[in-house]
């Protein structure tokens, strides 16, 4: 213990008699720990405020939507999910708490006096509060005789207040849309931004009064948005809802589906994995620049054996063993990895700080403990690695030799 401690004190005087030599032979670890700590602060940082916002939106959340590979595209194939799907469904499968039809966009611009914004404009249910857990902050929702009477009301974002320079309390304003009037009930809680996309610019109108402005006769396609009463039971009901719809669209075996039943967790869990493997891919590259780091380490340390031979040789002919000129330079070559590891610890995570500070929707920086972990365990491994050459070559040193060297 005491021979460690003494090589320690003697590489910190080393360090410190060649300070700008020790700060260069560093610089290489401190530019690649800075390098991999900004990098894994930032994606980690954005990773975390995803996962954040997929909570808000809830877990136990599915969507079916219509799906038409290319190839059906181009021969003029569409395929359909229609409200007879709808009924199936809520007939149909069990867990299923909540479930409402979503249609849209709806083509148009919304218009109050002399404003105007083309912001998101889909028909719904009164059950899409609860589905799409974004509640009214201001006013109501629409219920079931504003459905059964296909009402001329809409509940706005506040971005859309907000770009049609509405009151600040906007419920009974008339706003326009698709040549009908319609009367401002609610206005949502403000839900931020997810994944770039401002979810405040958007209006939700009846699912009854969406289908009449479309004045078609055609059937048309919709989305159905439904909840589950636990977790648990989501693989159960996205196959009841694959069963039942390969059943109803008449695919044969083999056949690919003609539809995608897409649950929140899925989604959270392909956005994480692809996060994790872009902060290890990115991590790996800029990694690069520390085995540049080690490589600069031992040959400083071999310039220091050099110019330190005759001190060497003055140990060995005093009693100093092998390993304890070994252990010297060893020790000297993982301290200064060390230190550069801690120095592009802090800058890494000031420099992460600053990053997401500038760029938008990448949240507060994030430094795992895995990461700093690592970084300590790489430089040090660097210390070792490319410190042993040099410890050795002084080490292996004749005393006699060393003490004639000029």
């Amino acid at each position: 213990m005491y021979s460690f401690l003494e090589s320690f004190r003697s590489a910190l005087i080393s360090i410190r008699a060649h300070g700008f030599r020790s700060f260069l032979t560093t610089l290489g670890i401190i530019i690649g720990v800075t390098a991999v700590i900004a990098v894994v602060s930032l994606i980690q940082g954005f990773s975390h405020n995803i996962t954040n916002q997929f909570k808000g939106l809830g877990s136990n959340g599915m969507v079916v939507y219509a799906y038409t590979p290319y190839r059906e595209r181009l021969i003029g194939n569409i395929a359909k999910v229609t409200e007879s799907d709808l009924q199936a469904i809520q007939a149909r499968v069990r867990h299923v708490t909540d479930v409402t039809p979503t249609i849209g966009p709806l083509a148009g611009a919304l218009q109050y006096r002399d404003q105007s914004t083309a912001s998101l404009v889909i028909g719904a249910t009164s059950s899409y509060p609860e589905v799409e857990r974004a509640y009214p902050g201001v006013g109501r929702f629409f219920n079931f005789s504003d459905l059964q009477s296909r009402r001329r009301v809409i509940v706005i974002g506040q971005t859309v207040r907000d770009n049609l320079h509405l009151p600040r309390n906007p419920v009974g304003e008339f706003i326009q849309f698709g040549g009908e009037w319609f009367r401002v009930i609610g206005m949502f809680a403000k839900r931020g931004r997810f994944f770039g996309q401002d979810q405040d610019d958007l209006a939700v109108i009846p699912y009854s009064t969406a289908r009449s402005l479309q004045g078609s006769a055609d059937e048309p396609s919709i989305s159905i948005r439904l909840t589950i009463d636990q977790l648990a039971h989501a693989d159960e009901v996205k196959a009841q809802i694959t069963r039942l719809l390969r059943t109803r669209h008449h695919l044969e075996p083999g056949q690919p589906d003609d539809f995608r039943v897409q649950t929140a967790q899925q989604l959270m869990n392909t956005v994480s994995g692809v996060l994790n493997t872009v902060t290890l891919v990115l991590g790996g590259i800029v990694g690069i620049s520390l085995l540049v780091g080690g490589i600069g380490i031992m040959n400083i340390m071999l310039v220091s054996v050099t110019e330190r031979t005759r001190e060497i040789g003055i140990c060995k002919s005093l009693g100093a063993r092998r390993r304890d000129i070994l252990m010297q330079f060893l020790i000297e070559s993982v301290t200064l990895s060390l230190l550069g590891g801690v120095i592009g610890v802090v800058l890494g995570y000031a420099i992460g700080i600053g990053a997401a500070h500038i760029l938008p929707n990448f949240g507060s920086a994030t430094v795992p403990w895995w990461a700093v972990l690592v970084a300590f365990a790489f430089s040090a491994g660097i210390g070792i690695i490319f410190g042993i050459i040099p410890a050795a070559k002084a080490a292996n040193m004749s005393p006699i030799d060393a003490l004639r060297y000029e």
